[in-house]
């Protein structure tokens, strides 16, 4: 499915992904993650050298919702250095799954052309949390 993505979101996705700490892969990875409140939470990737102990950033942009006292996640942004779509990992999958609101919408944002997505229940059919 095609999606849209505010142009703002877009380029702020674009512009963090400088800030990304990618030393091992070389693969910079940014994501927003859109609230029930439409707060907006932002997270990079950060590798280290305990690899996988690292931080995908879709994990990061959760962790900031978290914190800020939200809960319910209707939309997920991700953006990368690589060439095309990017699509969360399982475990982000999961994470996702366990904070997302029904239907919510997962949308890769390449660097050129229209961005697609797929809801989290396409991404991780059968997924698990407690309250469902």
């Amino acid at each position: 499915m095609t999606a849209s993505t505010p142009p703002a979101v877009a380029a702020e996705l674009r512009r963090l992904l400088a800030n990304s700490h990618a030393p091992y892969s070389g693969v910079h990875v940014s994501a927003a993650v859109e609230c029930e409140d439409g707060a907006v939470h932002y997270g990079v990737n950060v590798e280290n050298a305990a690899y996988p102990q690292g931080v995908c950033a879709e994990a990061s942009a959760i962790s900031g919702a978290i914190t800020s006292g939200r809960k319910g996640i209707r939309r997920v942004w991700v953006a990368s250095s690589l060439p095309g779509f990017i699509w969360p990992c399982g475990g982000c999958r999961q994470k996702i799954w366990e904070f997302a609101e029904p239907g919510c919408e997962v949308v890769s944002v390449p660097e050129t052309g229209e961005a697609q997505s797929h809801t989290i229940e396409a991404l991780l059919p059968l997924g698990f949390r407690l309250d469902r």
